[in-house]
């Protein structure tokens, strides 16, 4: 796991991303009943699985093992690790979002596969309340503390920061608005890949 890790919220968005170079692509789509958005996973599913590109859905581990999903984020407020672990399967990759060295610590020690961390820089895509932007330095002491597992950056990032957004040692550096409110989604995530160096 490395690169750009895009966030979509609809499955041409995913695709876009996908054929633009994203290593991952996340779909997060809030406010859907559940048999729209496992119809929008299954389609996205089979955009990256053509080509090669991991998928993971957001918070609904359910629709994540129905849609052929390669794994599940979750967020504090959603099931544990080995819930969803026992939803899934044990291959299944399993990321949790942490704010902060506690939420690291738990996530670790619950068996996370990645650390989604942020946010980096400020951002207003998250409705929830979230802590002040913990900055490069923020970011390079919580791959620190994460080790051995991927730490992947959120929070503001755009194509300028990625490269320092690598340079501080995330494996991969996740974007939201700056991919799905551009023009060319695929230009922009092939833009962004190339910043942040991976794919």
């Amino acid at each position: 796991m490395r690169g750009l890790y895009a966030i979509a919220d609809r499955p041409e968005l995913a695709a876009a991303f996908a054929r633009g170079g994203a290593s991952v692509v996340q779909l997060r789509v809030k406010r859907a009943g559940a048999g729209e958005m496992l119809r929008a996973a299954r389609a996205a599913a089979g955009e990256c699985r053509a080509r090669g590109v991991l998928f993971i859905v957001d918070d609904r581990t359910d629709v994540a093992r129905l849609a052929g999903a390669d794994g599940v984020h979750l967020g504090q407020d959603d099931l544990d690790v080995s819930a969803a672990r026992a939803v899934l399967g044990p291959g299944a990759i399993v990321g949790v979002s942490t704010h902060s060295d506690a939420e690291i610590d738990a996530a670790l020690a619950a068996g996370a596969d990645y650390l989604g961390f942020g946010p980096v820089f400020a951002t207003a895509t998250k409705e929830a309340a979230l802590p002040p932007p913990h900055g490069i330095e923020g970011l390079a002491r919580a791959v620190r503390r994460a080790g051995r597992t991927p730490v992947v950056a959120i929070g503001g990032i755009t194509v300028a920061s990625a490269a320092a957004v690598a340079a501080a040692g995330a494996a991969c550096a996740a974007a939201i608005s700056e991919l799905c409110d551009a023009s060319d989604p695929e230009g922009r995530a092939r833009a962004f890949a190339a910043a942040f160096g991976g794919g």
